[in-house]
């Protein structure tokens, strides 16, 4: 049987691109239970309330949810339990000077399968004010609104 290839999604965090102002991202592989597998291989989880913690030099994933396996018994898994992620210690050390300055948090942006493999690709973050979020919205919406124009404007001269 051929190795799957390429990658597929299961869940993205977009709320995350709302609340944090994306500063660096990396790839990392995750500790996981087969019925953990399985569940995610039915395209089952929420990185909703996830983040991630640096503790006693190894890199932790908290909070996110892998609901339990249906067709799981005895060996089923915790939904929202502590997961351990695969990361370089140069990586890990450079993810803890970066969350040590202050105001930086490692959030979870996408949950993956990848080669078969399961990532999730990590971003280290900092958290918007309102006000910021507000600007970002009014951004958006003028740059909408003058795309709008352009494309009226350049059927009309047709």
């Amino acid at each position: 049987m051929p190795r799957e290839q390429g990658r597929k999604l299961i869940a993205q965090n977009k709320k995350a691109r709302h609340d944090y102002s994306i500063e660096d991202r990396l790839e990392a592989g995750i500790v996981l239970t087969g019925t953990e597998v399985k569940s995610l291989r039915a395209g089952r989880a929420s990185l909703v309330d996830g983040y991630a913690f640096i503790e006693h030099g190894e890199a932790w994933l908290d909070a996110v949810n892998i609901p339990s396996y249906a067709q799981g018994t005895w060996t089923n898994h915790p939904p929202r339990r502590k997961r351990k992620l695969l990361l370089h210690r140069h990586e890990i050390d450079k993810l803890a000077g970066r969350v040590a300055q202050g105001g930086y948090t490692l959030v979870p942006l996408s949950l993956y399968f990848s080669d078969g493999r399961a990532k999730v690709e990590l971003a280290v973050a900092k958290g918007k004010r309102e006000y910021d979020k507000r600007h970002a919205l009014r951004e958006r919406q003028d740059k909408r609104e003058a795309d709008r124009a352009m494309r009226l404007r350049n059927r009309m001269g047709d």
